[in-house]
Protein backbone atom coordinates (compact mmCIF):
# COMPACT_ATOMS: atom_id res chain seq x y z
CA UNK A 1 0.00 0.00 0.00
CA UNK A 2 1.10 3.56 -0.69
CA UNK A 3 0.53 6.18 2.02
CA UNK A 4 0.44 9.96 2.31
CA UNK A 5 -0.43 12.49 5.00
CA UNK A 6 -3.26 14.96 5.45
CA UNK A 7 -2.20 17.63 7.94
CA UNK A 8 -3.36 18.03 10.67
CA UNK A 9 -4.20 14.29 10.89
CA UNK A 10 -1.54 12.26 12.62
CA UNK A 11 -2.30 8.89 11.05
CA UNK A 12 -0.81 7.72 7.79
CA UNK A 13 -3.45 7.85 5.08
CA UNK A 14 -3.66 5.05 2.52
CA UNK A 15 -3.76 6.23 -1.09
CA UNK A 16 -6.67 3.86 -1.64
CA UNK A 17 -9.70 4.66 0.48
CA UNK A 18 -12.74 2.48 1.02
CA UNK A 19 -15.92 4.02 -0.38
CA UNK A 20 -19.07 2.86 1.41
CA UNK A 21 -21.98 4.38 -0.52
CA UNK A 22 -23.27 0.99 -1.68
CA UNK A 23 -23.12 -0.39 1.88
CA UNK A 24 -25.97 1.94 2.72
CA UNK A 25 -28.29 0.21 0.29
CA UNK A 26 -30.97 2.73 -0.69
CA UNK A 27 -30.10 3.75 -4.27
CA UNK A 28 -27.88 0.68 -4.54
CA UNK A 29 -30.51 -1.93 -3.68
CA UNK A 30 -30.40 -4.41 -0.83
CA UNK A 31 -27.33 -4.64 1.36
CA UNK A 32 -26.01 -7.30 3.75
CA UNK A 33 -24.69 -5.90 7.04
CA UNK A 34 -22.52 -8.92 7.90
CA UNK A 35 -21.01 -8.89 4.40
CA UNK A 36 -20.33 -5.17 4.69
CA UNK A 37 -18.55 -5.66 8.02
CA UNK A 38 -16.38 -8.38 6.46
CA UNK A 39 -15.59 -6.05 3.58
CA UNK A 40 -14.47 -3.28 5.94
CA UNK A 41 -12.27 -5.72 7.83
CA UNK A 42 -10.78 -7.00 4.56
CA UNK A 43 -10.00 -3.43 3.52
CA UNK A 44 -8.24 -2.73 6.82
CA UNK A 45 -6.25 -5.95 6.64
CA UNK A 46 -5.13 -5.04 3.11
CA UNK A 47 -3.57 -1.81 4.37
CA UNK A 48 -6.41 0.66 3.82
CA UNK A 49 -6.57 3.20 6.64
CA UNK A 50 -9.06 5.66 5.08
CA UNK A 51 -12.83 4.99 5.13
CA UNK A 52 -15.23 7.44 3.50
CA UNK A 53 -18.95 7.56 4.30
CA UNK A 54 -21.88 9.96 4.68
CA UNK A 55 -25.28 10.11 6.41
CA UNK A 56 -26.85 10.13 2.96
CA UNK A 57 -25.53 6.64 2.24
CA UNK A 58 -28.63 4.71 3.23
CA UNK A 59 -29.91 7.38 5.64
CA UNK A 60 -27.26 6.56 8.24
CA UNK A 61 -26.95 2.83 7.55
CA UNK A 62 -23.45 3.06 6.07
CA UNK A 63 -22.19 4.97 9.12
CA UNK A 64 -23.78 2.45 11.48
CA UNK A 65 -22.19 -0.50 9.69
CA UNK A 66 -18.79 1.19 9.88
CA UNK A 67 -19.32 1.84 13.58
CA UNK A 68 -20.03 -1.85 14.23
CA UNK A 69 -17.10 -2.99 12.09
CA UNK A 70 -14.62 -0.70 13.83
CA UNK A 71 -15.85 -1.72 17.29
CA UNK A 72 -15.08 -5.32 16.38
CA UNK A 73 -11.75 -4.46 14.76
CA UNK A 74 -10.40 -1.96 17.29
CA UNK A 75 -7.35 0.21 16.51
CA UNK A 76 -9.55 3.31 16.18
CA UNK A 77 -6.57 5.68 16.33
CA UNK A 78 -4.99 4.06 13.26
CA UNK A 79 -8.04 4.63 11.06
CA UNK A 80 -9.12 7.84 9.34
CA UNK A 81 -12.91 8.13 9.32
CA UNK A 82 -14.22 10.65 6.81
CA UNK A 83 -17.91 11.48 6.84
CA UNK A 84 -20.01 14.34 5.57
CA UNK A 85 -22.91 16.69 6.27
CA UNK A 86 -25.10 19.11 4.38
CA UNK A 87 -28.03 17.03 3.09
CA UNK A 88 -31.40 17.22 4.81
CA UNK A 89 -32.61 13.62 5.11
CA UNK A 90 -35.77 14.12 7.18
CA UNK A 91 -38.00 13.17 4.24
CA UNK A 92 -36.58 10.35 2.07
CA UNK A 93 -38.67 11.61 -0.84
CA UNK A 94 -37.38 15.16 -0.51
CA UNK A 95 -33.62 15.20 0.12
CA UNK A 96 -32.03 18.61 -0.35
CA UNK A 97 -28.88 20.56 0.47
CA UNK A 98 -28.90 22.16 3.92
CA UNK A 99 -25.84 23.67 5.61
CA UNK A 100 -27.59 25.81 8.20
CA UNK A 101 -25.86 25.88 11.58
CA UNK A 102 -28.43 23.89 13.55
CA UNK A 103 -28.71 21.28 10.80
CA UNK A 104 -24.94 20.73 10.86
CA UNK A 105 -24.80 20.42 14.64
CA UNK A 106 -27.60 17.84 14.62
CA UNK A 107 -25.93 15.88 11.81
CA UNK A 108 -22.62 15.81 13.66
CA UNK A 109 -24.14 14.35 16.82
CA UNK A 110 -26.01 11.74 14.78
CA UNK A 111 -22.85 10.75 12.90
CA UNK A 112 -20.87 10.43 16.15
CA UNK A 113 -23.55 8.06 17.50
CA UNK A 114 -23.79 6.07 14.28
CA UNK A 115 -20.02 5.65 14.04
CA UNK A 116 -19.65 5.03 17.79
CA UNK A 117 -16.75 7.49 18.04
CA UNK A 118 -15.90 10.63 20.01
CA UNK A 119 -14.55 12.63 17.07
CA UNK A 120 -14.60 12.69 13.27
CA UNK A 121 -11.20 12.67 11.57
CA UNK A 122 -12.30 14.44 8.38
CA UNK A 123 -15.63 16.26 8.28
CA UNK A 124 -16.74 17.25 4.79
CA UNK A 125 -19.50 19.38 3.29
CA UNK A 126 -21.24 16.86 1.03
CA UNK A 127 -22.68 19.40 -1.43
CA UNK A 128 -22.53 23.22 -1.20
CA UNK A 129 -25.75 24.89 -0.07
CA UNK A 130 -26.15 28.03 -2.24
CA UNK A 131 -28.59 29.53 0.29
CA UNK A 132 -26.09 29.42 3.16
CA UNK A 133 -23.01 31.66 2.77
CA UNK A 134 -19.80 29.63 2.65
CA UNK A 135 -18.34 31.91 5.30
CA UNK A 136 -21.05 30.82 7.77
CA UNK A 137 -20.45 27.14 7.15
CA UNK A 138 -16.69 27.66 7.41
CA UNK A 139 -17.02 29.55 10.71
CA UNK A 140 -18.91 26.66 12.32
CA UNK A 141 -16.44 24.09 10.99
CA UNK A 142 -13.62 26.15 12.48
CA UNK A 143 -15.43 26.08 15.85
CA UNK A 144 -15.81 22.30 15.68
CA UNK A 145 -12.14 21.95 14.74
CA UNK A 146 -11.06 24.10 17.69
CA UNK A 147 -13.31 22.07 20.01
CA UNK A 148 -11.71 18.79 18.89
CA UNK A 149 -15.00 17.30 17.65
CA UNK A 150 -13.46 17.11 14.20
CA UNK A 151 -9.76 16.90 13.32
CA UNK A 152 -9.73 18.14 9.73
CA UNK A 153 -12.08 20.00 7.36
CA UNK A 154 -13.06 18.92 3.87
CA UNK A 155 -15.43 19.95 1.10
CA UNK A 156 -16.97 17.86 -1.66
CA UNK A 157 -18.39 18.79 -5.06
CA UNK A 158 -17.31 22.42 -4.64
CA UNK A 159 -16.36 24.94 -7.30
CA UNK A 160 -13.13 26.89 -6.96
CA UNK A 161 -15.07 30.08 -6.18
CA UNK A 162 -16.89 28.30 -3.35
CA UNK A 163 -13.61 26.90 -2.07
CA UNK A 164 -11.99 30.33 -2.02
CA UNK A 165 -14.95 31.86 -0.16
CA UNK A 166 -14.78 29.07 2.42
CA UNK A 167 -11.02 29.44 2.91
CA UNK A 168 -11.36 33.11 3.85
CA UNK A 169 -12.71 31.92 7.21
CA UNK A 170 -11.43 28.37 7.80
CA UNK A 171 -8.79 26.04 6.37
CA UNK A 172 -9.64 23.25 3.95
CA UNK A 173 -7.50 20.15 4.41
CA UNK A 174 -9.06 17.93 1.73
CA UNK A 175 -11.25 18.34 -1.34
CA UNK A 176 -13.34 15.44 -2.65
CA UNK A 177 -14.42 15.35 -6.27
CA UNK A 178 -15.45 12.77 -8.90
CA UNK A 179 -12.50 11.46 -10.87
CA UNK A 180 -11.97 8.44 -13.09
CA UNK A 181 -10.90 7.55 -16.61
CA UNK A 182 -14.35 8.47 -17.96
CA UNK A 183 -15.18 11.41 -15.68
CA UNK A 184 -12.14 13.66 -15.53
CA UNK A 185 -13.62 17.17 -15.62
CA UNK A 186 -11.80 17.96 -12.36
CA UNK A 187 -8.32 17.41 -13.81
CA UNK A 188 -7.72 20.96 -15.04
CA UNK A 189 -9.75 22.63 -12.30
CA UNK A 190 -10.10 21.11 -8.82
CA UNK A 191 -7.21 18.65 -9.09
CA UNK A 192 -4.88 21.36 -10.43
CA UNK A 193 -6.04 23.67 -7.62
CA UNK A 194 -5.30 21.01 -4.99
CA UNK A 195 -1.79 20.50 -6.34
CA UNK A 196 -1.09 24.24 -6.41
CA UNK A 197 -2.50 24.92 -2.94
CA UNK A 198 -1.12 21.70 -1.41
CA UNK A 199 -4.57 20.46 -0.37
CA UNK A 200 -5.29 16.72 -0.32
CA UNK A 201 -7.32 15.54 -3.30
CA UNK A 202 -9.83 12.71 -2.78
CA UNK A 203 -11.16 11.21 -6.00
CA UNK A 204 -14.48 9.39 -5.78
CA UNK A 205 -16.07 6.96 -8.26
CA UNK A 206 -12.64 5.62 -9.23
CA UNK A 207 -14.34 2.60 -10.84
CA UNK A 208 -17.12 4.71 -12.39
CA UNK A 209 -19.90 2.88 -10.53
CA UNK A 210 -18.69 -0.52 -11.68
CA UNK A 211 -18.17 0.37 -15.33
CA UNK A 212 -14.39 0.04 -14.95
CA UNK A 213 -14.50 -3.41 -13.36
CA UNK A 214 -14.91 -5.23 -16.67
CA UNK A 215 -17.71 -7.36 -15.23
CA UNK A 216 -20.69 -5.70 -16.94
CA UNK A 217 -22.32 -6.88 -20.17
CA UNK A 218 -24.85 -5.22 -22.46
CA UNK A 219 -27.68 -7.45 -21.20
CA UNK A 220 -26.94 -6.75 -17.53
CA UNK A 221 -30.12 -5.95 -15.56
CA UNK A 222 -29.51 -2.99 -13.26
CA UNK A 223 -31.63 -2.70 -10.13
CA UNK A 224 -30.02 0.40 -8.66
CA UNK A 225 -29.38 4.08 -9.46
CA UNK A 226 -27.61 3.16 -12.70
CA UNK A 227 -30.95 2.06 -14.17
CA UNK A 228 -32.71 5.41 -14.01
CA UNK A 229 -30.15 8.07 -13.13
CA UNK A 230 -26.90 7.47 -15.01
CA UNK A 231 -27.20 7.69 -18.82
CA UNK A 232 -23.87 5.86 -19.25
CA UNK A 233 -25.70 2.63 -18.43
CA UNK A 234 -28.49 3.12 -20.97
CA UNK A 235 -28.74 3.00 -24.75
CA UNK A 236 -27.17 4.29 -26.91
CA UNK A 237 -24.26 5.18 -24.62
CA UNK A 238 -23.75 1.92 -22.73
CA UNK A 239 -22.53 -0.03 -25.75
CA UNK A 240 -19.92 2.63 -26.52
CA UNK A 241 -18.58 2.50 -22.99
CA UNK A 242 -18.49 -1.30 -22.98
CA UNK A 243 -16.47 -1.35 -26.21
CA UNK A 244 -14.04 1.10 -24.63
CA UNK A 245 -13.84 -0.97 -21.46
CA UNK A 246 -12.98 -4.05 -23.50
CA UNK A 247 -10.22 -2.19 -25.35
CA UNK A 248 -8.75 -0.81 -22.12
CA UNK A 249 -8.89 -4.22 -20.48
CA UNK A 250 -6.95 -5.79 -23.36
CA UNK A 251 -4.45 -2.91 -23.46
CA UNK A 252 -3.46 -3.17 -19.79
CA UNK A 253 -3.31 -6.97 -19.95
CA UNK A 254 -0.99 -6.88 -22.97
CA UNK A 255 1.25 -4.10 -21.68
CA UNK A 256 1.40 -4.69 -17.93
CA UNK A 257 -0.39 -8.00 -17.29
CA UNK A 258 -2.77 -6.15 -14.94
CA UNK A 259 -6.54 -6.11 -14.54
CA UNK A 260 -8.83 -3.30 -15.65
CA UNK A 261 -9.61 -2.46 -12.01
CA UNK A 262 -5.90 -2.03 -11.27
CA UNK A 263 -5.58 0.23 -14.32
CA UNK A 264 -8.54 2.38 -13.28
CA UNK A 265 -7.21 3.05 -9.79
CA UNK A 266 -3.57 3.41 -10.93
CA UNK A 267 -4.71 5.96 -13.51
CA UNK A 268 -6.33 8.15 -10.84
CA UNK A 269 -3.31 7.93 -8.54
CA UNK A 270 -0.82 8.69 -11.30
CA UNK A 271 -2.89 11.65 -12.47
CA UNK A 272 -2.25 13.15 -9.05
CA UNK A 273 -5.19 12.20 -6.85
CA UNK A 274 -3.88 11.68 -3.33
CA UNK A 275 -6.56 9.17 -2.32
CA UNK A 276 -8.61 7.17 -4.82
CA UNK A 277 -11.88 5.95 -3.31
CA UNK A 278 -12.72 2.33 -4.13
CA UNK A 279 -16.35 1.41 -3.57
CA UNK A 280 -17.05 -2.13 -2.40
CA UNK A 281 -19.57 -4.11 -0.38
CA UNK A 282 -18.13 -7.63 -0.69
CA UNK A 283 -14.62 -8.74 0.38
CA UNK A 284 -13.88 -10.32 -3.01
CA UNK A 285 -14.33 -6.95 -4.71
CA UNK A 286 -11.12 -5.81 -2.99
CA UNK A 287 -8.92 -8.65 -4.25
CA UNK A 288 -7.18 -6.59 -6.98
CA UNK A 289 -5.87 -4.01 -4.48
CA UNK A 290 -2.31 -5.36 -4.46
CA UNK A 291 -2.23 -5.20 -8.27
CA UNK A 292 -2.46 -1.42 -8.05
CA UNK A 293 0.87 -1.13 -6.27
CA UNK A 294 4.41 -1.38 -7.59
CA UNK A 295 4.01 0.15 -11.06
CA UNK A 296 3.17 3.47 -12.69
CA UNK A 297 1.69 4.74 -15.93
CA UNK A 298 3.87 6.84 -18.24
CA UNK A 299 2.88 9.91 -20.24
CA UNK A 300 2.80 7.72 -23.35
CA UNK A 301 0.41 5.38 -21.53
CA UNK A 302 -1.92 8.27 -20.81
CA UNK A 303 -1.89 9.21 -24.49
CA UNK A 304 -2.66 5.65 -25.57
CA UNK A 305 -5.55 5.44 -23.11
CA UNK A 306 -6.93 8.75 -24.38
CA UNK A 307 -6.68 7.48 -27.94
CA UNK A 308 -8.70 4.37 -27.09
CA UNK A 309 -11.38 6.54 -25.48
CA UNK A 310 -11.50 8.92 -28.47
CA UNK A 311 -11.92 6.00 -30.87
CA UNK A 312 -14.74 4.30 -28.95
CA UNK A 313 -16.81 6.87 -27.01
CA UNK A 314 -18.46 9.37 -29.34
CA UNK A 315 -21.08 10.67 -26.90
CA UNK A 316 -19.36 11.11 -23.51
CA UNK A 317 -21.63 11.63 -20.49
CA UNK A 318 -20.73 13.86 -17.56
CA UNK A 319 -21.89 13.83 -13.94
CA UNK A 320 -24.78 16.30 -14.01
CA UNK A 321 -27.25 13.62 -12.92
CA UNK A 322 -25.51 13.29 -9.52
CA UNK A 323 -26.41 16.70 -8.12
CA UNK A 324 -29.09 16.84 -5.35
CA UNK A 325 -31.62 19.73 -5.37
CA UNK A 326 -31.15 23.00 -3.55
CA UNK A 327 -33.05 23.95 -0.40
CA UNK A 328 -36.23 25.91 -1.04
CA UNK A 329 -36.32 29.33 0.62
Amino acid sequence: MEYMSIPPLGQKVSRIGLGTWAMGGSLWGETDEAESVRTIHEALLSGITFIDTAPGYGFGLSEKVIGKALKLYGKRDDIVIATKFGLNLNDPMNVFRDSRRQAILQELETSLRNLQVDYIDLYQVHWPDPHTPQEETAALLKELLDQGKIRAIGVSNYSIDEINAFRKVAPIHAIQHPFNIFEREAEETILAYCKKEKIASLGYSSLCRGLLTGTLTEDFEFEDLRKNFDPKFRKPYFSQYLICVGRLEQWVKDKYNKTLVALAVRWSLDKGVNVALWGARRPDELKPIQEVMGWKLSQDDFKEIDQIIAETIHDPIGLEFMSPPHRQT
